[in-house]
């Protein structure tokens, strides 16, 4: 049954220089009813060409596009330099090249399987230009990058952003929040912190109007800002959340539409024809690197594809296939370091060397497949992939 830990999260984000006097629910408060909804939610045309002679000109017929050819004539006595090609000319030239670059790219796609070809007859699922969607996803998330290390010189640690993402997993669970709605809140979380230090005080507070920020943007129905207010136990106010609002949303200049690892999980997912327990499992994988400080400077895109490729590698045994490497745009070389770091949190997990544990207990319950007690999740195979990284870190 979930508690909301929230003054011993402050209290250890603290230590004990800065004790933070408990409040005490009144009757009303403990009567709150939080919202509980979820959704699960060319061929060239004729030319005519013109001379150019002394005295003459010759006038196109209307409907006719003319592209001007210089003919150079030889006056014996009187010769005439060499004159540039018209500027249509060169447009002719360059749409020729345009074409002929197309065709020789379609022929070296001839192997590979649309996976979008059968999904005409359905409009939600956008066939005509999912692929320019994904195109511009990709483009996005680069504009609004996360810094490794970006706590470097801060007040607050790695571990203290772990104990409060592991909460507000917790937050998260218990007001039957959408996925979307965690990684939003963790994503803004990272934005607005490498460009704003906060001291320790106001880190538990950074994190629950962030979640705020995401409830907005992604529910329908959010939850109220004092369900908020009373999770932490009355540590912050509605007004205190509600001007941290403001600071974050001016920080971040408004700019909330940065892809999520979900969204490309569920192309992924498409293009491997994923069951069930393959998706859940790339989504378990997926959400512990929420904790890791060590991977927020990896892309959404590249988290999802990693998690994709080791769930079918631990389920079936399968390499990451040509066709996912052109849809996801990553080799398995690229994708491998991203497999280590995503092992090694299986593996910390596992054999409780993390006190951080929200995340397994959450998919260790029936409606999640029960994923994190998987026995492949003990193998060999996921030991061996973080040997390099729990070597280094012992």
């Amino acid at each position: 049954m979930f508690t909301a830990p929230s003054v011993p999260i402050l209290q250890r984000l603290l230590g004990a220089e800065n004790p933070v006097t408990k409040g005490k629910p009144t009757a009303a408060d403990s009567k709150r009813k939080t919202v509980l909804a979820e959704l699960s939610n060319c061929a060239v045309a004729a030319v005519n060409t013109k001379v150019r002679t002394r005295g003459t000109s010759a006038k196109p017929s209307c409907g006719q596009k003319v592209v001007s050819a210089v003919v150079q004539i030889k006056v014996p006595g009187d010769p005439v330099p060499s004159v540039p090609e018209e500027r249509e000319e060169e447009e002719v030239d360059m749409t020729i090249n345009e074409k002929q670059l197309c065709q020789a790219f379609s022929q070296a796609l001839l192997d590979l399987q649309d996976v979008d070809e059968q999904d005409a007859e359905d409009q939600y699922l956008c066939s005509e230009y999912v692929k320019e969607i994904y195109k511009y996803l990709h483009e996005l998330e680069v504009q609004h990058p996360i810094k490794a290390n970006y706590m470097q010189g801060y007040d607050i640690t790695p571990k203290m952003r772990a104990l409060l993402v592991d909460w507000l997993v917790q937050v998260h669970l218990r007001f039957q929040l959408l996925q979307e709605t965690l990684y939003l809140t963790v994503a803004v979380l990272d934005r607005f912190l490498q460009v704003q230090p906060v001291s320790r005080r106001k880190l538990q507070l950074v994190g629950i109007t962030a979640m705020l920020v995401a409830c907005k943007y992604e529910e329908m129905f959010a939850p109220m800002v004092g369900d908020f207010a009373y999770l932490t136990d009355s540590a912050y106010t509605v007004p205190q959340i509600l001007k941290m609002e403001q600071i974050i949303l001016q920080t971040l200049s408004f700019q909330l539409g940065r892809p999520l690892p979900l969204h490309f999980l569920r192309r992924a997912s498409k293009v491997a024809q994923s069951n069930d327990e393959k998706y859940t499992l790339s989504k378990y994988l997926m959400e512990l690197t929420l904790l890791d400080f060590n991977m927020v400077h990896y892309r959404p895109s590249e988290v999802a594809a990693a998690s994709m490729c080791l769930s079918q590698l631990l389920l079936e045994q399968l390499p990451w296939s040509p066709l996912q490497q052109h849809y996801s745009t990553y080799d398995m070389g690229h994708l491998k370091p991203i497999m280590q770091h995503i092992a090694k949190n299986v593996v910390m997990v596992n054999e409780r060397k993390s006190e951080f544990l929200a995340v397994t207990k959450k998919y260790s319950r029936p409606e999640f497949l029960k994923i994190s007690l998987l026995s492949q999740l003990k193998s060999s195979v996921i030991r061996n992939m973080a040997a390099p990284l729990l070597s280094n870190n012992p």
